[in-house]
C-alpha cells in the first residue's frame, strides 16, 4: 500500500476537510475540522449525518469546528441543538471556531460559553453579535476579521479576552461589557467606531499599539487595574469623559489626530499622560487627580478648567495654550514649556508633523483665574494672553526661566493732534482689553482677549500688586519695577482716589514715571537747570558785586571819630544780561543748588528766590534718578 501523499503547503495541521481541492487552483480545499465520526466538516457533511450530529449535542456540549465555513442557516442549526430549553439561549462548553468563516452574521447574542471560547484568526463577514453574551473562560479572538459590526454590548468576559492583532472593519461596541480577566486589544485596528461606553476593565485593559481610525469612545468606563496605551493612535476624537481610572493610566508614545476629552475623568494613581501628540485639544477640564501625574503632552491646546489635582504633578509641554481656570492644586504642580521634540523609548524624536501648522512650539498661558498659586511653577511659558484677575495668592507663583508677559505698544501714537507714548514694560492681557476698550484708544492694545470680561484699574491694581510682591520676595527687583509701574498706573485711573492723590500721582508719574524712569527724572532735571541759568542770567545776577562804604562824623572840638560800614544793595541788571560772565556765575549758583548748596554768589532779590527754589526743586530730581537707576539695577 503507497503512503498517502504529503500535505499541500499551507494546509492545515491534523485532518480537515478538504473539501472542493483541486490541485491547479486549490490545493486544500476546505479547511474545515472533521466532524467527530466523519471524514468532512460540518459544512460539507451530508444532511443526514449532519442531522445525527446536531441531534447529538446537548446545552454545555464541546465543539470543535475550526476552519469551518459557516452560512448564517448552518451557525442557527448549531446554535439551537446547544440551546438551553430552561432559559432559551446557547449554552457551549468549548466552544473552537479558530479560523472559520461566518459568512453572514453570527448570532451569539446572550450566548455562555462555559468553556474557551476559541475564534483566533475568525473571519465575519457579516456582523458579529455577541450582545450580553457570557464567556466564563478564555475568549480567543486574537488575529480575528470583523468586516461588519462587532456587538459585544453587555457581555461579560470572566476569563481572560484577548483581541490581539485583530481587525475591526466596521464598528465595535463593547459597551457595558465587564472584562473580569485581562482585556487584550494590543496592536488591533479598529477602523470604524469603537464603542466602550461604561465598560468596566477589572484587570489590566491593554490597548499597545492598537489602531482607532475613527472616534474611540471610553465614557464613563471604568478601568479597575491599569489602562495600557502606549503607542496606541488615534486617528478620530478619543473620548474618555467620566471614565475612571484606579490602576495607572499610561499612554506614553501615542498620537492623536482628533481631540482628547478626559473631562471630568478621574485618575486614582499615578498618571503618565505622554509623551503623546495631539493634533487638536486635550480636554482635562473636571478631571480628579489623586495621585501623582506626569503629563507629556505636545497639542494646540490643554484643557484643565475646575481639575483637582491631590498630588504632585509636573506637565512638560510643547505647542500648547493652556487654560486653568479655577484649578485646584493641593501640591506643586509646575507647567513647563519643552525646548526639543519629546524622546520616544528607542531614543528617536517623537514626530511632529501633525503640528506643523501651529505658529511655534512654545506655551501659552490663557487663564489662571480662580486658582490658588501658591503651589504654581510656571518655567519658560508665554503669560501675554494670560488672565490673572481672580487668582488667589498670586504673590507666592514662582516664575522660573523666560516667562514673557504682552508689552505696552512701542513708538509713538497719535491721538487726535496730541503725540502719545507709552513706556516701555511688561503689561497684562486684562490692561491690553481694558485699554483697548476705551474712547479713542491708542493702536496697539489688544481687544480680542477672550474671557477678559469687565476689567478696570480698580480691579488690576491688586493683581499687579501681588506679582510685584512676588518678584520682590523672590529678590527680583528689576522684574518687579514693571509690575510696580502698572500698579500705580492703575491706581492713578481708578475712580476710587481723591483728585488730590490722583494729581500727586499725575506728578509722581510725569517727573520719574513712579521713581523708575531715569531718564524722565534726568530731563526734567536738566530743563530745571536750563530754566534756572536763564532766569538768573536775566533778573538773578547783580549788575555788579556791591561795594563797601564808610562814614563817619568827626566832631568840631575834636576826639572819637565813629564810622559806620555798609554794603550797597545789589542792583538789577541793566543793559547786555546774556554775557558769557553772567552765564559762568549763573551755572555755579545753579550747579550748587543741585547738590543742596548755597553758591555765595550776590544775587537780586528775585534772583535769591529763584535761587531757593532751584534749592529746594533740582535735588529733588536729582535723587529721583539716582533712585530709579537704582531701582533698575538692584538685586
Amino acid at each position: 500500500m503507497s503512503p498517502p501523499p504529503p500535505p499541500a503547503p499551507g494546509a492545515p495541521s491534523g485532518s480537515y476537510c478538504a473539501h472542493g481541492a483541486d490541485p491547479a487552483t486549490d490545493p486544500i480545499g476546505c479547511r474545515g475540522v472533521h466532524v467527530p465520526g466523519n471524514t468532512a466538516c460540518l459544512a460539507h457533511l451530508g444532511d443526514a449525518d449532519r442531522d445525527a450530529y446536531l441531534a447529538g449535542l446537548t446545552p454545555g456540549s464541546s465543539i470543535d469546528h475550526r476552519g469551518t465555513p459557516f452560512t448564517e442557516p448552518l451557525l442557527d442549526a448549531l446554535l439551537n441543538a446547544l440551546r438551553d430549553p430552561g432559559s432559551g439561549r446557547p449554552r457551549l462548553g468549548n466552544a473552537h471556531f479558530g479560523s472559520a468563516t461566518f459568512q453572514g452574521n453570527a448570532p451569539f447574542r446572550s450566548a455562555t460559553f462555559q468553556g474557551t471560547a476559541g475564534f483566533r484568526s475568525a473571519t465575519f463577514q457579516g456582523d458579529a453579535e455577541f450582545v450580553s453574551a457570557t464567556f466564563q473562560e478564555t475568549a480567543w479572538f486574537r488575529s480575528a476579521t470583523f468586516q461588519g459590526t462587532a456587538h459585544f454590548g453587555s457581555a461579560t468576559f470572566h476569563g481572560n479576552a484577548d483581541f490581539g492583532s485583530a481587525t475591526f472593519r466596521g464598528d465595535v461596541y463593547f459597551g457595558s461589557a465587564t472584562f473580569q480577566g485581562i482585556a487584550v486589544f494590543v496592536s488591533a485596528t479598529i477602523q470604524g467606531l469603537a464603542g466602550f461606553g461604561s465598560a468596566t476593565f477589572q484587570r489590566d485593559a491593554r490597548f499597545r499599539s492598537a489602531t482607532f481610525q475613527s472616534d474611540a469612545r471610553f465614557r464613563s468606563a471604568t478601568f479597575q487595574s491599569d489602562a495600557q496605551f502606549e503607542s496606541a493612535t488615534f486617528q478620530g476624537n478619543a473620548h474618555f469623559v467620566s471614565a475612571t481610572f484606579q490602576g495607572n493610566a499610561e499612554f506614553g508614545s501615542a498620537t492623536l489626530q482628533g481631540d482628547a476629552e478626559f473631562e471630568a475623568a478621574i485618575f486614582e494613581r499615578l498618571v503618565s499622560l505622554g509623551p503623546l501628540v495631539c493634533a487638536g485639544r486635550v480636554t482635562l477640564s473636571g478631571a480628579v487627580f489623586n495621585g501623582p501625574a506626569t503629563l507629556l503632552l505636545a497639542a494646540r491646546r490643554l484643557e484643565c478648567q475646575r481639575t483637582r489635582w491631590s498630588s504632585t504633578a509636573t506637565l512638560q509641554l510643547r505647542y500648547a495654550t493652556v487654560d486653568f481656570a479655577h484649578a485646584v492644586f493641593e501640591y506643586p504642580l509646575t507647567i513647563a514649556a519643552e525646548a526639543a521634540p519629546f524622546t520616544l523609548p528607542d531614543g528617536q524624536p517623537m514626530a511632529e508633523a501633525m503640528l506643523s501648522g501651529a505658529p511655534d512650539a512654545g506655551v501659552r498661558v490663557a487663564s489662571l483665574r480662580g486658582v490658588d498659586a501658591a503651589h504654581l511653577v510656571l518655567a519658560d511659558v508665554d503669560l501675554s494672553g494670560c488672565l490673572f484677575l481672580g487668582t488667589v495668592h498670586l504673590d507666592q507663583i514662582r516664575l522660573e526661566g523666560a516667562c514673557t508677559f504682552d508689552m505696552a505698544p512701542s513708538g509713538i501714537h497719535w491721538r487726535g493732534w496730541r503725540p502719545v507714548r507709552f513706556t516701555p514694560r511688561r503689561t497684562l492681557a486684562e490692561e491690553h482689553h481694558w485699554r483697548a476698550s476705551q474712547t479713542a484708544a491708542a493702536p496697539g492694545w489688544n481687544v480680542a482677549v477672550l474671557g477678559a470680561g469687565r476689567v478696570g484699574p480698580l480691579q488690576l491694581a491688586p493683581v499687579y500688586r501681588a506679582l510685584r510682591k512676588g518678584f520682590e520676595d523672590g529678590k527680583h527687583e528689576p522684574g518687579a519695577a514693571d509690575f510696580y509701574y502698572g500698579e500705580m498706573e492703575m491706581r492713578r485711573r481708578a475712580d476710587d482716589i481723591p483728585r488730590s492723590e490722583r494729581g500727586l500721582l499725575t506728578a509722581y508719574w510725569a517727573l520719574s514715571g513712579y521713581g523708575l524712569r531715569a531718564s524722565r527724572a534726568l530731563y526734567w532735571l536738566a530743563a530745571t537747570m536750563l530754566a534756572t541759568v536763564l532766569l538768573l542770567m536775566g533778573f538773578g545776577i547783580a549788575q555788579d558785586s556791591p561795594k563797601q562804604e564808610a562814614t563817619g562824623t568827626v566832631p568840631a572840638g575834636g576826639g572819637k571819630v565813629t564810622f559806620v560800614i555798609d554794603k550797597t544793595g545789589p542792583q538789577n541788571p541793566q543793559g547786555d544780561r546774556f554775557t558769557s560772565e553772567r552765564f559762568e556765575k549763573a551755572l555755579n549758583v545753579t550747579l550748587n543748588s543741585v547738590v543742596f548748596r548755597s553758591s555765595g554768589q550776590d544775587l537780586t532779590t528775585a534772583g535769591t528766590y529763584i535761587e531757593m527754589t532751584s534749592r529746594l526743586t533740582e535735588p529733588i530730581l536729582l535723587g529721583l534718578a539716582v533712585f530709579a537707576v537704582r531701582n533698575r539695577v538692584k538685586r
